[in-house]
């Protein structure tokens, strides 16, 4: 088996690179020691075998960050593997950065150049430039298919002549420079240098440019303290070698990369948020209504009409109306299962664009805007990324937040990513909200997203100022250039996650339905309900139902959704659609049996609905997402983030409720003005205690703004 490593700055094109080798043979490995995932595709080549692991992206051997750290005690613990370096065209000055500092260490390097840009940015020589550094140099297209013949036959060569004996030279004139200057620092830990290279001069020349670097990982291995302020001395000696090969191999470049005119209208700080915001709700509009609304009903009308119907026609012939079996497909498997997949191309919609917007290079500018707010709230840039994935699946955005280095950041950003709204909620606000406000349900969507970003941010101010202080943290963010979006990458993230929604429905969705299904149908004698008698369900239903009274919705079967939906979100539309007994997938159905006092699931009120939307926001989060947060935070924080959930929700529903009953009852104007006068009567006593503690520490303050003007 050959071992090699694709290694490279964030942004090269080293995923892209990635996914094209592995096909669908990806899987993932854990090293003893490492807290991330390294992804490892295995495939045979011209009848030799050849193993690829994806290392999380770098700048430099010197780690700043937790993921540069697992990066680089990778590469140092397998520098006899094959390195391939991934360098992006259109910034390859600065990615050779990196190329320089594997080269110093001397491990085994194919370097592959990426053209990202389909514009031409420099004309650059890469056979002198191969020929300068005594490098191998491919230049490909990570996206396109012929670049895995091209690298494959590169790690077959390289492989070869590793076999033979060869060594890896690199000409890297600075190299030795550097350490004749500074011959006598070094000199005195000549002993230790040599004991830890074990007699290797290449690594004895690496380990003296990492003391001048002052590399805390390093000294601390050699057991030295001295400080031997080399680092502006080294990297400057890199640049000038890179300007002097940039300047001989490659023409004039023209223009900064990551620059552009865009930055002024998309970082502007005046504009930077409203268009953020303008962005989310053009794309929830496009997902939840227009073109996602009209594909989901197409796709509703084509399950009932060629699948539902035939099947349940099929049943009722064979088994009878009242049968067991019957109910079975007809409310579980189609009614169920089939009221969830009819939002199949919202998901897909949704999903398609966050990767646009991630692909496009927006999402790096957003992080880039959002890092101060977040700061002052104990997080970082760093945690956008997590949040904003936490759009899509909770569970999977939980797996990003462990790349940070500080622990408490973390730990709250773990226990802050449910209460994004997750693609498995949307269709609940889709149903119920779009039951009693039609087309303004875009407004109440919005609101509940912006509602659980402006809870998570809340909360996390709170986390900070008292149980979970966060230490300041280094955020190296890389703006990538404005991209448009491939329809071979388009196509590739539908297929991705339509394959996991469809695969999801089908076994998760589908068998706890049948569990909800026999729950709702069955005693606790287990007698079929339709011969009379109340459900498994409902008798739990009916003890916990008086808890949510004050909330607004208190019956048994509303109750019971919200238990069912533990498992997973989706569950809770379809256990309505089986306690309303909808025979069909439709929505409208659904939308029409939740308005009838009648069904064991319904609502009074406006103010109900939306407090229970409100509660299914930000209530306990799914059992896959709750498993993680088990493994990356701990029992303490998850157990303790689950009590958190259920009280923030509670109370937040409580309020909404209350305040919703309010404007229904007692007429809009009146309500607005009596929260007017209770906000200001707030803000007046809060003015009056502050006037009243200044005037207390007056006397005792020298600084006081009141006692220099007396002076004056």
């Amino acid at each position: 088996m050959i071992q090699a490593n694709l290694v490279g700055n964030p942004n090269t094109g080293k995923t892209t690179l990635y996914n094209t080798l592995s096909h669908s043979h990806e899987h993932v490995g854990n090293w003893h020691g490492v807290t991330v995932e390294e992804k490892t595709i295995s495939y045979k080549y011209k009848n030799s075998d050849i193993a690829i692991t994806d290392l999380p992206g770098i700048y430099s051997l010197s780690a700043l960050s937790f993921e540069e750290k697992v990066a680089t005690d990778f590469i140092f613990s397998h520098n006899k593997h094959i390195f391939i370096n991934i360098c992006d065209a259109s910034n390859l000055q600065r990615n050779l950065y990196l190329t320089l500092s594997l080269m110093e260490l001397n491990v085994p390097i194919i370097l592959v150049v990426n053209q990202i840009d389909k514009r031409k940015i420099c004309n650059i020589d890469y056979e002198g430039l191969s020929e300068a550094l005594n490098v191998k140099i491919v230049y490909i297209s990570a996206s396109d298919k012929s670049c895995k013949q091209k690298i494959s036959d590169a790690i077959i060569e390289l492989d070869g002549q590793l076999s033979n004996g060869f060594l890896p030279h690199y000409n890297l004139d600075y190299k030795d420079k550097l350490i004749r200057e500074n011959n006598s620092k070094l000199s005195k830990f000549d002993k230790k240098i040599k004991e830890k290279a074990k007699n290797n001069s290449n690594l004895e020349d690496f380990i003296k440019i990492k003391l001048l670097e002052d590399d805390g990982d390093v000294k601390k291995k050699l057991d030295i303290a001295e400080d031997f302020n080399g680092a502006k001395q080294v990297a400057q000696a890199r640049y000038d070698f890179i300007d002097m090969l940039m300047s001989k191999f490659s023409s004039k470049r023209e223009r900064v990369y990551g620059h552009s005119a865009l930055d002024k209208i998309f970082l502007n700080k005046f504009l930077a948020l409203p268009i953020f915001l303008l962005l989310l709700f053009a794309c929830f509009y496009l997902t939840f209504f227009s073109l996602g609304g009209f594909l989901s009903d197409g796709l509703g009308f084509l399950l009932e009409r060629f699948i539902g119907s035939p099947i349940i026609s099929f049943l009722t012939s064979n088994f009878g109306e009242g049968s067991w079996v019957v109910s079975l497909f007809e409310n579980a498997v189609i009614g169920g299962v089939g009221s969830i997949l009819t939002f199949l191309p919202q998901v897909a919609l949704l999903f398609f664009f966050l990767s646009l917007l991630e692909d496009s290079g927006y999402l790096a500018r957003v992080a880039f805007v959002f890092e101060d707010v977040l700061g002052k709230v104990g997080l970082s840039g760093k945690s956008v990324y997590t949040l904003l994935m936490g759009f899509g699946c909770s569970t999977t955005a939980v797996l990003t937040a462990r790349n940070m280095e500080d622990k408490n950041s973390k730990i709250k950003t773990g226990l802050l990513t449910p209460y994004m709204s997750c693609s498995a909620k949307f269709p609940i606000y889709a149903v119920l909200g779009g039951a009693f406000f039609g087309a303004n349900n875009i407004f109440v969507i919005c609101g509940l997203y912006l509602l659980g970003v402006v809870i998570a941010v809340a909360l996390s101010y709170v986390l900070d100022k008292t149980l979970l202080k966060s230490k300041e943290q280094s955020f190296i963010l890389e703006f990538p250039p404005y991209r448009s979006m491939s329809i071979k990458r388009s196509l590739s993230v539908l297929w991705i996650n339509v394959k996991m929604f469809v695969s999801r429905v089908a076994t998760l969705i589908l068998a706890m339905n049948i569990v909800v299904w026999f729950m709702s149908n069955f005693t606790i004698t287990f007698k079929f309900v339709g011969n009379g008698g109340v459900s498994i369900l409902e008798t739990f239903g009916r003890i916990l139902s008086p808890l949510f009274s004050p909330l607004g919705f208190g019956n048994w079967g509303i109750v019971s959704a919200l238990i069912a939906g533990l498992v997973a979100k989706e569950i809770i539309l379809s256990s309505i659609a089986m306690f309303n007994g909808i025979e069909d997938s439709s929505t409208n159905a659904i939308q029409s049996s939740i308005i009838l006092s009648t069904s064991a699931v319904y609502f009074a009120s406006k103010s109900a609905v939306v407090s229970f939307l409100v509660f299914c926001l930000l209530y306990f989060p799914c059992v896959s997402t709750f498993s993680v947060l088990l493994k990356e935070i701990g029992k303490k924080w998850t157990f303790i983030g689950a009590l958190i959930e259920f009280i923030v929700a509670y109370l937040t529903a409580f309020i909404i409720y209350t305040i919703g009953r309010c404007f229904e009852v007692f007429g809009f104007v009146r309500v607005f003005v009596l929260l007017l006068a209770i906000v200001l009567i707030i803000l007046s006593v809060f003015v009056i205690y502050r006037k009243i503690k200044n005037r207390k520490t007056c006397p005792y303050e020298s600084n006081c703004r009141g006692c220099k003007r007396g002076r004056k």
